[in-house]
C-alpha cells in the first residue's frame, strides 16, 4: 500500500485546513486508515482514525470537536479536516493504513498554526 499526503501548509491560529491522503496498491486489504501527528520535541500521537468496515471514528480528545475524519471511497483515501486550528496544532502529520498486521505510512506533510 502507497499513501501520498497533501493539504499541509501555513495558517493562522483560528484557520482551516483539509489534509488529504490517497492510498494505490493493495488497498482492498486496508482495514482502518489514520491520521498521526509528530511535533517538534514530542512524540508521536494519534489524532484520528476511521475503520473501513464499520465507519467508526475515534479522535484524540485535543481535537475532538474541531477536526473531522472521512472517507474518499473513488480514491481509497481519507480527508482531515481542521477547523479552529491552534499553534499547538503544529506538526509533521501522517497518513498511516492498517492491513490486518502491517501498518503503512505516507511522507508527512507539514501544518503550521501562527499565533
Amino acid at each position: 500500500v502507497q499513501l501520498v499526503e497533501s493539504g499541509g501548509g501555513l495558517v493562522q491560529a483560528g484557520g482551516s485546513l483539509r489534509l488529504s491522503c490517497a492510498a494505490s496498491g493493495s488497498t482492498v486489504l486496508i482495514n482502518s486508515m489514520a491520521w498521526y501527528r509528530r511535533a517538534p520535541g514530542k512524540q508521536r500521537e494519534l489524532v484520528a482514525s476511521i475503520g473501513f468496515n464499520d465507519g467508526n471514528t475515534n479522535y484524540a480528545h485535543s481535537v475532538k470537536g474541531r477536526f473531522t475524519i472521512s472517507r474518499d471511497n473513488t480514491k481509497n483515501g481519507i480527508y482531515l479536516q481542521m477547523n479552529s486550528l491552534k499553534p499547538e496544532d503544529t506538526a509533521e502529520y501522517y497518513c498511516n493504513a492498517y492491513t490486518r498486521s502491517v501498518n503503512f505510512w505516507g511522507q508527512g506533510t507539514q501544518v503550521t498554526v501562527s499565533s
